[in-house]
């Protein structure tokens, strides 16, 4: 009988540190909901402490809530010891046992669950072909390559059949172009046992490459939750749209809206826009990726170029539009009109590639401040 495939559920979790020097609490993470379905991929995506790694130790066990719950399918599994909640962690350091060889490192948590010997054999087997490591299995650990390390490691965590698998940049110490064979491998692997996974990384290529759908974290809190495509060409903010891929923002105002479209102006042009928030009067961002402008002879919004570079794939270029610097990404520029330094150009683009995002006022920007709540009443504090 196939295994129930389970989704995981954080209700308001946060997770409270103290500084070591100044002795003040923090939160690494702060009143987090999520609701992972059964069975798909995904991604906590965000720079180096935004506390994506915090919230994936909390739901393999390894560290605990201080405010929240967590559950694994209906169970509430905050009180469950890291060997009793149905997950598996993946490491970035892959943890092998270096003593080992690959069938041993495999069979290790079926032999602590005391599995009769022929079924551990037929399970190690079986898991060796899924990540095609068959025939490797007398070798020792230190004789194989990072790749097939980190094979060996996938196939330990998903031979023991955990609901959940969780994986802590698990590719960070591999060259680039094994990350990209790899991370495939992992999203192929996920798929064939239909196992839910949650992968934590700060590489926004790999979160795009495999994932159903990704959380970006900032400052322990949610930033965005979306499928990649919804990431990529509907961010919510400022900081979505700049930690994931090249972006150009230029300033404008929305002068009227409608069902169908909402008109910006963007120094003194009248630009129409599909998606995004806003009403009539708000100062806004036009969020435009560099692969989604064009260049032209004349049109309303001008500009002179003042980088014009062949990268092969592209022709980049960078456009001075008032007083605001443009990338555009040309692809397959051959056979194209090429334009060169001082030349006065126009910017064109659809109005299904622009999206409005809120203007941030920088003066009103801080550091992240959350109360704390202490016996002695509320310790403010700046992360």
């Amino acid at each position: 009988m196939p295994k129930e495939k389970k989704g995981v559920l954080l209700e308001h979790i946060s997770k409270i540190y103290e500084d070591p020097k100044s002795k003040k609490q923090f939160y690494a993470v702060h009143d987090l909901s999520l609701d992972i379905k059964p069975g798909s991929f995904v991604t906590l995506l965000g720079p180096s402490g935004c506390g994506k790694t915090t919230t994936l130790r909390m739901i393999g066990g390894f560290e605990s809530p201080d405010e929240g719950d967590i559950y694994l399918g209906n169970k509430p599994i905050n009180s469950l010891p890291p060997n009793k909640r149905d997950t598996a962690m993946v490491f970035q350091s892959y943890a092998l046992l270096p003593h080992y060889n690959v069938f041993d490192n495999v069979a290790y948590g079926l032999k602590i669950r005391k599995l009769p010997r022929e079924e551990i054999r037929k399970k190690v087997f079986a898991m060796l072909d899924l990540v095609q490591l068959r025939g490797m299995e007398d070798r020792m650990t230190n004789q194989l390559s990072g790749g097939q390390q980190q094979r060996v490691a996938l196939a330990r965590a998903l031979v023991v059949e955990p609901s959940v698998l969780l994986f802590d940049e698990p590719l960070s110490n591999l060259d680039a172009k094994l990350r990209v064979s790899m991370r495939t491998e992992i999203r192929r692997i996920q798929q064939a046992v239909g196992i839910t996974a949650i992968y934590v990384t700060h590489d926004q290529a790999e979160a795009m490459a495999i994932s159903d759908q990704i959380i970006i974290m900032n400052k322990g809190v949610v930033a965005q939750i979306g499928t990649p495509t919804e990431i990529y060409y509907q961010p919510k903010n400022e900081f979505v749209a700049d930690f994931i891929g090249e972006v150009n923002f230029l300033d404008g105002k929305i002068i009227k809206k409608d069902t169908s479209n909402i008109l910006t102006e963007v120094y003194g042009v009248k630009i129409p826009v599909k998606t995004g928030e806003g009403q009539v009067g708000d100062d806004v961002r036009l969020v435009l990726r560099p692969e989604c402008l064009h260049l032209k002879d004349d049109g309303d919004l001008k500009g002179k170029v003042v980088v014009s570079t062949f990268m092969g794939a592209y022709q980049l270029y960078h456009v001075m539009v008032n007083d605001t610097v443009v990338k555009i990404t040309e692809y397959n520029p051959k056979g194209k009109k090429i334009y060169n330094i001082d030349d006065a150009v126009a910017l064109d683009f659809s109005s299904t590639d622009v999206h409005i995002i809120p203007k941030e006022n920088s003066e009103l920007k801080t550091d992240f401040i959350v109360p704390v709540k202490t016996k002695k009443g509320f310790n403010l504090f700046k992360k």
